[in-house]
């Protein structure tokens, strides 16, 4: 499909960050790669905290939330992409681009209200040890998770409501790999993006509170680290700890870079770099970063990479 033909298309063209189509492939290759890799490791996170009797304390409760997060995010994204790309396309149609947007922000909202319930999670552990069991309790951590979910729904309904009354047109191309609210807003015919505008700010205003809990969450487990006596339990915390710090930093700065940007009429490489730090590689580096560094989730892949029905089940599949 041609640039000249989507004047008149309902839908949109997807053109990555270059016309050449071979390049095209070459990226979309190098994403379903990304994909794969990054659908692996969450997939994996999933299942050990699920079948590991040891992992079913609410850290482990929250971590299997963000990788099914990571997960699905992962999922809205990059398959439709890479087909479109090998399909020699790159089309994606108006319904198809609504549907992006809406799991898209609502993934991504849920994703930091689930890191800001993460942060209270090792804050209430570290600092309030005594009470842990009682705040923590299996029923307000369910009903911690459902709050999650239920706010990424208002946040993906909102989104989405205030760009379907955007009016597009010209040659509807987007130089993006999904359909990125700033790359739509180019193509308004008119200045009936504001509703998107109040949306994008509300959200942020949101997000900038999760980030005070989480920086005030964080200052009280450092200050209460530093006078922990134990060398072994400190560097036990900071093993917990940072890991977490580093995916809020990473996800917050690139996603707040990236909106807060303003777009060019021709895509750059900042744009690409940005795109693909805010959108891949948090939920590609998640599993990794967490398992690396947290010994009991290392131990629980071993005991079911060498246990005797995944032992069975894998002589199976070779005879």
């Amino acid at each position: 499909m041609t640039a000249r033909n989507m004047t008149t298309m309902s839908g949109f063209l997807l053109m990555g960050f270059s016309d050449n189509h071979e390049l095209q492939i070459l990226q979309a290759l190098l994403f379903l790669l990304t994909y794969l890799l990054g659908s692996a490791g969450n997939f994996i996170i999933i299942t050990i905290t699920t079948l590991d009797p040891q992992l079913q304390s609410p850290m482990y409760y929250f971590l299997k939330q963000l990788s099914t997060l990571d997960l699905s995010s992962l999922s809205v994204t990059v398959p439709q992409y890479v087909a479109s790309s090998l399909a020699r396309s790159g089309y994606i149609s108006y319904g198809q681009c609504m549907l992006q947007i809406f799991f898209f922000t609502g993934l991504a909202w849920s994703e930091m209200a689930t890191l800001t319930v993460m942060s209270y999670d090792r804050y209430v552990a570290i600092c309030l040890p005594l009470h842990y069991e009682v705040i923590m309790s299996p029923r307000k951590c369910t009903w911690a998770v459902a709050a999650v979910w239920l706010s990424g729904g208002i946040s993906g309904t909102l989104f989405t409501a205030s760009t379907l009354s955007i009016r597009f047109c010209g040659d509807k191309i987007i130089h993006q790999f999904f359909c990125d609210i700033p790359q739509l807003l180019k193509l308004s015919c008119s200045n009936d993006y504001f509703g998107v505008l109040e949306v994008s700010t509300f959200m942020s205003v949101m997000a900038f509170a999760c980030f005070v809990g989480i920086a005030f969450s964080y200052g009280q487990i450092f200050s209460t680290v530093l006078r922990m006596p134990s060398a072994e339990g400190r560097s036990k915390v900071f093993s917990t700890c940072l890991p977490h710090l580093f995916v809020v930093s990473f996800f917050l700065s690139t996603g707040i870079c990236a909106y807060l940007k303003p777009t060019s009429d021709s895509p750059t490489a900042l744009d690409l770099m940005l795109s693909i730090f805010y959108t891949l590689l948090p939920p590609t580096l998640n599993p990794v970063i967490y398992s690396l560094r947290n010994e009991s989730l290392k131990r629980a892949l071993k005991k079911l990479l060498l246990s005797e029905e995944f032992i069975r089940k894998k002589c199976l599949f070779y005879f």
